[in-house]
């Protein structure tokens, strides 16, 4: 069994939309040198897209060199929350903008293949894509993390209500725009990212037995359990749509827990960086860890593996 040096934990934000009708099989080769990224390899996303036989996301700002968007776009950020951006904001991509930017990337797909036709299909998603695609989100990590640094704890329990009222105004649009699938992951473990603990885990008091910080875990179980909440709120109220929750949190925390029967060295580095040890340079192999457990269907509300055909085409890795 390999050990691996990881970070489970990567802060990505939030919108990513996958045209599921169309599929192609490709062949990835084994080595990836992702650029501009917080990750040393492939992302989640990357893993869930793979297991659909679809090839990689193209970001919605990236334009160069005549990207394909015609299964699926990548509208998410690093460091973006979801309420609307500020001065000291790390991305101004706020889930509101990337909403927008998706609302106008549709009216102008559509205006394009009106204009052009066959030109452009294998560029851009057909209208019917916008309706059957997949919709898919990982919201709340950085709105939480960052509101550790002006606020107390109490007073971010008190905030959650606000992030997840901007968060169901998002999805509303979206419902509104002819998105039927939507697939939410709740924000995973973040007193266990490297730099909450070493900003916020110096009192060894702070910590839990996993060394991750006690305040943080918190805040992040209090909004998940609303994040559930409003997820069967929006099942109920859409009733034409598919609204899955997938627990994030619990795959994180097993993982960091239970790290060397899962064949890792360590439980919380940092990744995406030079100068060797305590750097990472394996954040993929966590990524895939994770991946294989969301494609069990056993970590989402409602199951969905007897439902969706293409878990068949994943093979969950070996560790």
């Amino acid at each position: 069994m390999a050990t691996k040096n990881f970070n489970t934990l990567q802060i990505l934000t939030m919108l990513f939309v996958v045209f599921l009708p169309i599929a192609h099989s490709l062949n990835y080769p084994a080595v990836f040198n992702f650029a501009g990224r917080f990750s040393d390899g492939r992302l989640i996303i990357d893993f869930l897209v793979a297991a659909m036989d679809l090839p990689f996301l193209n970001p919605y700002l990236d334009s160069v060199g005549m990207p394909s968007f015609r299964n699926g776009c990548n509208f998410a950020t690093g460091g973006a929350i979801t309420l609307p951006a500020t001065a000291t904001s790390v991305s101004p991509f706020s889930f509101g903008i990337q909403v927008s930017q998706f609302v106008r990337f549709k009216a102008r797909a559509l205006q394009l293949l009106a204009a052009k036709g066959k030109e452009l299909e294998n560029y851009l998603p057909l209208e019917d894509s916008f309706r059957k695609g997949l919709y898919m989100f990982d919201i709340g990590q950085n709105d939480l993390a960052g509101a550790f640094y002006s606020k107390t704890l109490d007073q971010i329990l008190a905030f959650i209500p606000t992030i997840l009222a901007q968060f169901e105004s998002g999805i509303k649009r979206l419902y509104d725009q002819g998105a039927r699938n939507f697939w939410i992951h709740n924000t995973g473990p973040l007193g266990c990212l490297t730099q909450n603990v070493a900003v916020f885990g110096t009192n060894p008091s702070k910590l839990d037995e996993h060394g991750c910080v006690s305040s943080h875990n918190q805040a992040a179980k209090a909004f998940n359990l609303q994040l559930h909440d409003l997820s069967k709120k929006l099942q109920g109220q859409y009733s034409d749509a598919n609204v899955t929750y997938v627990d994030i949190f619990s795959i994180k925390y097993d993982l960091i827990a239970n790290y060397s029967l899962y064949g890792f060295q360590q439980p919380i580095m940092a990744c995406c960086g030079y100068g060797g040890l305590p750097l990472n340079y394996n954040s993929q192999a966590a990524n895939q860890f994770v991946s294989s457990k969301i494609l069990t269907g056993k970590y989402s509300d409602p199951p969905f593996s007897d439902k969706i055909s293409f878990l068949t085409s994943f093979e969950t890795p070996m560790w």
